[in-house]
């Protein structure tokens, strides 16, 4: 079992198909949801599960199925089209993630990405920050070249 960060091949086809909008205020909502060591996400994942999400401990802001994402009009960078998210925070957790999925709460949680930590993340009663990249050609989390 791994969290390998990638684009989820059927999100590559459903862009498409016109089945995600990331147009900031009109668009679809996105959610971010965080998991344990024991998920196993990456390009082959197709929708958001709950199997190996982070539980809820005592005083932890994390709720089953993560927190919606405010997203960032997609933007043009050189020849790349980019997409971004606010950075989002969890406030009072206290939780141990290895990756997330970042998915489509609007169209049956089609899964767009899986990013993996690195390593297991660890917050005790503290702030749990996830920092989007710059949307640019370069970093950007969705990037389509």
């Amino acid at each position: 079992m791994a969290i390998t960060s990638a684009i989820c091949n059927t999100f590559k086809t459903e862009i498409l198909k016109a089945v995600h909008n990331f147009t900031a205020s009109t668009g679809n909502t996105f959610n971010i949801a965080l998991y344990t060591s024991s998920a196993t996400l990456g390009a082959g994942t197709t929708a958001y599960s709950s199997t190996n999400e982070i539980s809820n401990t005592s005083g932890s802001a994390y709720v089953a199925g993560g927190r919606a994402l405010t997203s960032v009009t997609p933007v043009l960078s050189t020849d790349t089209a980019c997409c971004d998210f606010a950075d989002i925070s969890y406030t009072s957790a206290s939780f141990t993630a290895n990756g997330c999925l970042i998915y489509n709460d609007t169209n049956s949680d089609r899964a767009v990405c899986a990013v993996a930590f690195g390593s297991d993340k660890t917050v005790s009663s503290g702030t749990f920050t996830i920092q989007f990249p710059a949307a640019d050609a370069s970093n950007a989390i969705v990037r389509i070249a």
